[in-house]
């Protein structure tokens, strides 16, 4: 089983989790950059090429979905926040197929998709242990699932923060789990993945005029960006996890 050496819990239930995400999504919503969704396609092009069969589990706003579709692949999304699915429609995603659906109990069929991703959501459940076997179960035999987690001692991450500022990064949802490399690991191979690769992601490069003048603004983003091929996965920020059945 893993060990989390952080966890960080402002809900006590799975309901209340579900409630609070659908404030954040009607209120602010809920983004990474899309220069980092561009950079996580392309690892994802790299192993399993369009057109592919692609579920996004949890799916948020579905702006992952829609560049994987742009990109040539049949994409299937779901959510356990209807505030999120709702952002979907009006962000121009209503002719998406995507379902309301929880990631530790999903609504399809054992080995119904050729590549699984899951981008910075598997640390905010309640029971992870599950949703990844629940990932592994709809992966069909020869397929990939590429899954994204942050590191609990990231060195550009939670450890320059702690030396910044005393105490982790809470980046404010409800449920936020930090683990080291080999935790992570563990956890995918006790519910069925086998991790092939391990990648390190500090900061993408630029894909977007908009993100080209939001890193000129902070150039300590830049510096990361540069630098952080040479980060050992260990102390990695964002660790991306490529992944088969065994």
């Amino acid at each position: 089983m893993p060990w989390y050496p952080i966890e960080i819990r402002h809900t006590s239930s799975e309901e209340a989790e579900r409630r609070a995400y659908d404030r954040i999504y009607t209120e602010r919503g809920l983004h990474q950059r899309d220069s980092l969704y561009l950079w996580f396609l392309d690892r994802v092009r790299r192993v399993a090429p369009p057109p592919a069969h692609l579920l996004d589990v949890s799916c948020g706003e579905g702006d992952f979905l829609r560049f994987a579709r742009r990109a040539g692949y049949s994409v299937t999304g779901f959510d356990f926040s209807l505030g999120a699915l709702r952002c979907l429609d009006r962000r121009g995603g209503a002719d998406i197929p995507v379902a309301l659906a929880n990631a530790q109990e999903l609504p399809f069929a054992d080995a119904s998709f050729d590549v699984v991703t899951n981008i910075g959501s598997l640390e905010h459940y309640f029971d992870p242990g599950q949703a990844v076997g629940e990932m592994a179960r709809v992966l069909r035999p020869g397929g990939r699932a590429i899954i994204l987690v942050p590191n609990a001692y990231g060195i550009f991450g939670n450890v320059l923060h702690v030396l910044r500022h005393g105490e982790v990064f809470d980046d404010g949802q409800p449920l936020q789990r930090y683990a080291t490399r080999r935790s992570w690991e563990r956890l995918l191979a006790d519910h069925g993945l086998i991790v092939q690769r391990v990648l390190v992601l500090e900061r993408p490069f630029p894909r977007t005029a908009r993100d080209f003048w939001w890193m000129a603004r902070r150039p300590h983003t830049f510096v990361r960006a540069v630098f952080g091929g040479l980060v050992p996965a260990n102390l990695g920020d964002q660790l991306i996890f490529v992944c088969t059945l065994p």
